[in-house]
């Protein structure tokens, strides 16, 4: 033993006669360290209740609850998180995956209180007195549960693309798309959100576990068109994604599309399932665009025996006809078409209702009807000149050029409306353009500034790269012709498009006018309906609603064995096409059965 060891005891003397510290409470008098994770806090307006924090919580310690005054809307689900302080551990991996960073922790950590219930309450709405702490535990910047930026997509250059109708997107591989689906976190906000409802997290997650039998099937349960939906769906899923208030949304679009492209045709039937047995019932769809083409499937799925009338030579309505080929390859579609053959849909082609065949005699053979013929009849500016042969509707002519058929397209083209399609049509024309001259000459002009312009954001950068000229913010006054040419077109400086409630209303600064040089006019504000099929007994039977029929949710009219959807109902876009045909076919089959019954 040392002498250390014997006189080390006796050092404590040195405290004799130091004054004593009394702490006299000595809980009360502890404050955490500034960074001490304590009882959480929540900015709720900044929470957009998309639910990480519960799904991550290891201990169930927290629920998502309605909370008053907070409505569920567009990208927020209405719900807050409630803490279950018997549960949490306190370990805050609720807060280092929180999205909007809504969600810190304070550093209190002291409360006595005799109601074990008190111990389980919704920060930011039940009042605590640490709500205003600034000390606690937040997120740190460079903290992330998530990469920031999606996986990159490849896609053919303006270079090369411009020179053909080849599909610019060329889609993920197994290795891209499992490393983007990682960045999913499944809040179930763009299940809402999208109008076919469909199970978005669930099929993002059969991508991470490489089991794409699984993801097609689910699909499949709420959409029978995903390879088209994987390429021109307006994803309105992604603009609520919770992952964009770190970054990039997920790409759902593109991983729908990875799912259908990774499984042949040939194993659909046996992953998606036969069609329940036959119910004698027959059912007329008129149109196979996307809801004609969907209520259809469902309805075969359900038993019943189905014919679709379309009166041009191949399926698809708009899909095929109003969307280029660089967007939508045919054969994709075609394959999901295909499909929906498969089951027993007999598709009859250059058929026109009205014409070849009228609705008094499908009505006739039929047990049921739905309608959906889609927006195919142009609309006219109806300014000077607009009547002349050389000014033109982009459907009309996107139609064309499906069929085949050679276009006029001189050098110097002029084509106003900011939508997709004209979008469509402009870089259709720039296509052509730069077959026949070597050059792009198409100037595109719209009432609406670039930042509301309604098109999707990849097409008005693409068309830019594609050499398509945009001058936002005008609109047209006056076509300028000369006998059988037109010459040019006139523009004013549009200084508003809506009124203070919303309303379509243009106001325009007369003063500040362009003139913009070109051989051809090309019209694409808006599109109409063409409904001369049904019979005049039968309409002034359905009721109209804003110049639509009106139909019930399941989207059925005032008659009740005619149902209506697509387009001529709510759209335009192919999802809510798909989501209305389901929803119709849901309808159609309570009232097929519903006749069985009696």
């Amino acid at each position: 033993m040392k002498i250390r060891d014997i006189l080390s005891p006796f050092t404590v003397w040195k405290n004799l006669f130091r004054d004593p510290v009394t702490i006299n409470d000595p809980v009360r008098e502890r404050p955490g360290a500034p960074r001490y994770r304590g009882f959480h806090k929540n900015d709720v307006k900044k929470c957009i209740g998309c639910g990480t924090c519960e799904t991550i919580c290891q201990n169930g310690a927290i629920d998502m609850v309605p909370v008053d005054g907070i409505a569920a809307k567009e990208g927020d689900s209405g719900l807050r998180p409630r803490i279950d302080y018997g549960r949490c551990c306190w370990c805050a991996l609720c807060v280092d995956v929180c999205m909007t960073k809504s969600l810190t922790m304070s550093n209190d950590y002291q409360w006595i209180d005799r109601d074990p219930d008190a111990f389980r309450f919704t920060p930011g709405v039940d009042k605590k007195k640490w709500d205003d702490a600034e000390l606690g535990y937040t997120r740190p910047d460079a903290h992330r549960l998530t990469p920031e930026e999606r996986i990159h997509m490849q896609e053919l250059g303006p270079e090369t693309r411009i020179g053909s109708f080849i599909e610019i997107v060329k889609g993920y591989s197994v290795d891209e798309a499992r490393k983007e689906a990682d960045r999913c976190v499944s809040c179930g906000l763009c299940v809402a959100t999208c109008p076919a409802h469909m199970a978005i997290p669930d099929y993002i997650a059969a991508i991470r576990d490489g089991d794409y039998e699984r993801g097609l099937k689910l699909l499949y349960d709420t959409n029978p068109l995903p390879e088209v939906c994987g390429r021109v769906c307006t994803h309105k899923c992604e603009s609520v994604c919770a992952v964009k208030h770190e970054g990039d949304p997920i790409a759902i679009r593109w991983l729908k599309r990875h799912i259908a492209d990774q499984v042949p045709l040939d194993k659909y039937r046996a992953i998606v399932g036969a069609a329940e047995p036959a119910t004698g019932k027959k059912v007329a769809v008129v149109g196979a665009g996307p809801a004609g083409l969907s209520a259809a499937y469902y309805l075969a799925r359900m038993g019943h025996a189905v014919e679709i009338f379309e009166a041009l030579p191949a399926a698809g309505g708009m899909m095929r006809y109003g969307i280029p080929e660089y967007r939508l390859p045919y054969p994709d579609l075609d394959k999901d078409i295909a499909f929906v053959k498969e089951l027993g849909v007999k598709i009859t082609l250059n058929t026109r209702v009205g014409k070849d065949v009228t609705l008094d005699d499908l009505r006739k053979k039929f047990d049921a009807l739905f309608i959906s013929t889609g927006l195919h009849l142009g609309r006219s500016t109806k300014v000077p000149g607009a009547d002349h042969p050389k000014v033109f509707q982009s459907i009309d002519l996107l139609r064309r050029v499906t069929l085949g058929e050679d276009i006029y397209c001189p050098e110097q083209a002029i084509v106003i409306g900011g939508g997709n399609v004209a979008m469509d049509i402009a870089r259709t024309l720039a296509r052509i353009q730069t077959k026949k001259y070597g050059k792009v000459g198409v100037t595109l002009l719209c009432l609406e500034t670039e930042d509301i312009m309604p098109a999707d954001r990849e097409e008005i950068v693409e068309s830019r790269e594609e050499g398509v000229v945009l001058r936002p913010g005008y609109g047209p006054t006056r076509i300028d012709t000369d006998g059988d040419r037109v010459t040019g077109t006139r523009f004013v400086r549009c200084l508003s498009v809506f009124d203070e409630n919303g309303r379509f209303a243009p106001r325009f600064d007369q003063s500040d006018e362009i003139a913009i040089s070109g051989a051809m006019v090309v019209e694409s504000i808006g599109q109409g309906m063409d409904l001369s099929y049904l019979p005049d007994d039968l309409q002034k039977q359905i009721v109209f609603e804003r110049g639509r029929p009106k139909v019930d949710r399941h989207f059925r009219t005032s008659l009740p064995w005619l149902y209506a959807g697509g387009d001529i109902v709510q759209g335009p876009d192919v999802i809510h096409g798909i989501a209305n045909g389901h929803a119709a076919a849901v309808g159609i089959d309570i009232y097929l059965r519903g006749k069985m019954e009696q």
